[in-house]
């Protein structure tokens, strides 16, 4: 019994200091530096390979197209962007966090998600990793003096024999 209560304190315990972190981490993502880093990666996703290399054998896309948006307290679109991944499927977007006008960006009213794929042979979106609905961007997954960065994805193309068809209701 005594070992049960001490577990529940020490749980207890790491939930407030989970919070506490987390708190901090998000005050200092509005607080910390001028610019907002967001990384992540595209990759070509074959539905057409077994379970395996299907799951584990995806393949970076260079040149693909991402981009952010970011909203005001009014859903106004205050600020859009864009990066083009690397031979390694890596982007890194870069945003001022003052705009224009002196208002300061807030990251929690920005959205990620995938605009295009130079590769024909893998260019139909997929909501994998949420890259053709959009990621808002809630938690900075690093936050170090003067560097803020949100991390999001992967996210993943697939190839057009793998799209899903669409069907019209004709009832």
């Amino acid at each position: 019994m005594a070992q049960s209560i001490t577990t529940l304190v020490m749980l207890i315990e790491i939930l407030f200091l989970v919070n506490y972190v987390s708190q901090i981490a998000t005050t200092a993502a509005d607080n910390d530096g001028d610019v907002i880093h967001v990384a992540g990666k595209v990759m070509c996703q074959d539905c057409t390979l077994n379970y395996d290399k299907w799951i584990n054998g995806s393949e970076p896309i260079k040149g693909a197209v991402v981009s952010i948006t970011c909203m005001d307290e009014r859903e106004r679109v205050r600020y859009y962007g864009s990066d083009k991944t690397d031979e390694r499927g890596q982007f890194d977007l870069i945003l001022d966090k003052v705009l224009y006008g002196g208002k300061n960006l807030k990251p929690k009213l920005c959205t990620v998600r995938l605009v295009s794929s130079p590769d024909k042979s893998c260019d139909i979106p997929t909501d994998f990793g949420n890259g053709q609905s959009g990621v808002k961007l809630v938690q900075p997954f690093r936050v170090f003096k003067d560097l803020v960065k949100f991390v999001v994805g992967p996210f993943y193309y697939t190839t057009p024999m793998c799209e899903t068809p669409k069907y019209e209701n004709n009832y």
